[in-house]
């Protein structure tokens, strides 16, 4: 698409990029070099191949509750340059409630994943891509309250900036974040845990917790440390998160 086929049940190609308007649509199978513009509910993509570069996105989420995208490729063109892709998936406006993104490798990618609430698992985000001044990041999020949760993924950033998974307070207060038996390295701090400077009573709800941390970039984890930004007032937690080569524990950032 849109090769062999330019229009189908819910979805049409258009203005050089695939518009899913119909609630309900399935794509599966499907192989493109287009962004996808999800613009209806309870929208299904997977077991396909999306490879785009640019300063677009993958698949860019727009005002659509429940969508899925599972078992899937997602990627630029290049690891640098033009060829790079800025984000894989985006929450265009930050309310799609009920996103899961299950199951995929992306790659080749400024940011791998950019939600504020559903369900990021299973994933591998590997050979972040770059080009000029990008920040990069494994799967970041800029503010919510509603449910986010990242488990058990393997988030690799090679770079020194900016982290494997990050929150945010750009937008908003970060409160209940679940982030757990993930296998992270890389970045300038391998996780930025929401409280910001100057913001850290308004992280709350946050639980990292049984995440193993590598070595294989930096003697830290990451350039700087395996985590930062982290409080352990307003009903948040650290336990369980180990080095990954030694299995020894990792003390909470600030402690």
């Amino acid at each position: 698409m849109p090769g062999e086929l330019t229009s189908g049940p819910g979805w049409a190609y258009a203005n050089g990029y695939i518009a899913i308007t119909g609630d309900g649509t399935v794509l599966d199978g499907i192989t493109t070099t287009s962004d996808i513009s999800v613009e209806a509910d309870n929208v299904t993509i997977r077991n396909s191949r999306i490879v785009v570069g640019g300063e677009g996105f993958g698949i860019a989420i727009r005002h659509a509750a429940n969508f899925t995208v599972q078992n899937s490729e997602i990627s630029g063109r290049a690891e640098s340059g033009s060829g790079r892709l800025m984000v894989g998936i985006k929450d265009i406006y930050a309310d799609s409630a009920g996103t899961r993104v299950i199951g995929n490798e992306i790659y080749y990618t400024s940011t791998g994943v950019q939600i504020e609430q559903g369900l990021i698992e299973g994933n591998y985000i590997h050979s972040l891509g770059k080009t000029g001044d990008d920040h990069v990041n494994g799967t970041t999020s800029n503010g919510g309250s509603k449910q986010l949760t990242i488990r058990g993924n393997t988030i690799l950033n090679k770079y020194d900036q900016t982290d494997a998974i990050s929150l945010f307070q750009d937008f908003g207060p970060q409160s209940n974040r679940l982030i757990e038996n993930n296998l992270l390295a890389g970045g300038g701090y391998t996780i930025y845990a929401g409280a910001n400077p100057g913001k850290e009573s308004s992280a709350t709800n946050i639980t990292v917790r049984n995440n193993r941390f590598s070595r294989i970039y930096y003697p830290k984890g990451g350039y700087w440390g395996p985590a930062t930004a982290y409080t352990s007032g307003g009903g948040n937690s650290w336990t369980g998160n180990i080095w990954d080569d030694t299995g020894a524990a990792i003390s909470a950032p600030g402690r």
